[in-house]
């Protein structure tokens, strides 16, 4: 998985293996690092590795819980109430600067990260499994910022600094990306099934 991934993401191999571990033992991952760092390409690279899905969510402090855990609306053919689902019913979550949102919208994952389940309007309903969160945070930047509380933080299993790479890890960028995207022709390493079993073996 480190070999596939390294061809889209250049100097990586450290940070998807604890990705890898945190995936396997049903934990999370706070990645704390500037812009720039390639976090969202690391991220889509995990989920297309192991065949799952990605969701996204920007946080903003306009976000609003029902925006990351979805909603119930009233179908007007139907006429009745349909779940729509926000983007934590997906199997690798990227929660991109998390520390953005308002201590009530990230109060929102507390249970989607500890219980690996949703509940919408008093319906609970289990995710996908496997399940991770992979969050962002910029450590440079505070205004606008709202600090994560001892709760949230007790959720994520590891912090990475992903870093910058190096001269020589730049030039293979470069040239890597001169001609084509490599994410589009990264291919599934594990499925989620094997993740799963994997998971339940340790």
């Amino acid at each position: 998985m480190k070999e596939s991934i390294g061809k889209v993401l250049i100097g990586k191999e450290e940070s998807v293996e604890f990705i890898l571990v945190a995936l396997l033992a049903r934990g999370h991952v706070l990645i704390e690092d500037v812009p720039g760092t390639g976090k969202t390409m690391l991220a889509k690279s995990i989920a297309k590795s192991i065949a799952g899905s990605f969701g996204r969510v920007q946080f903003t402090p306009d976000v609003l819980p029902s925006d990351v855990t979805g909603i119930q609306y009233l179908n007007p053919k139907s006429r009745e109430f349909e779940t729509r689902f926000g983007p934590v019913m997906t199997n690798v979550l990227l929660a991109d600067e998390i520390n953005r949102a308002t201590p009530r919208t990230q109060s929102s994952l507390l249970e989607v990260m500890e219980e690996r389940q949703v509940t919408i309007d008093g319906i609970t309903n289990a995710l996908p499994d496997p399940f991770i969160v992979l969050a962002t945070q910029n450590p440079i930047e505070s205004h606008g910022t709202f600090p994560l509380p001892e709760a949230q933080m007790d959720r994520f299993l590891l912090k990475l600094n992903v870093g910058y790479p190096s001269l020589q890890e730049e030039r293979q960028m470069m040239r890597a990306y001169r001609n084509e995207e490599p994410i589009e022709k990264l291919k599934p390493v594990f499925t989620t099934e094997e993740i799963v079993f994997h998971a339940e073996d340790d």
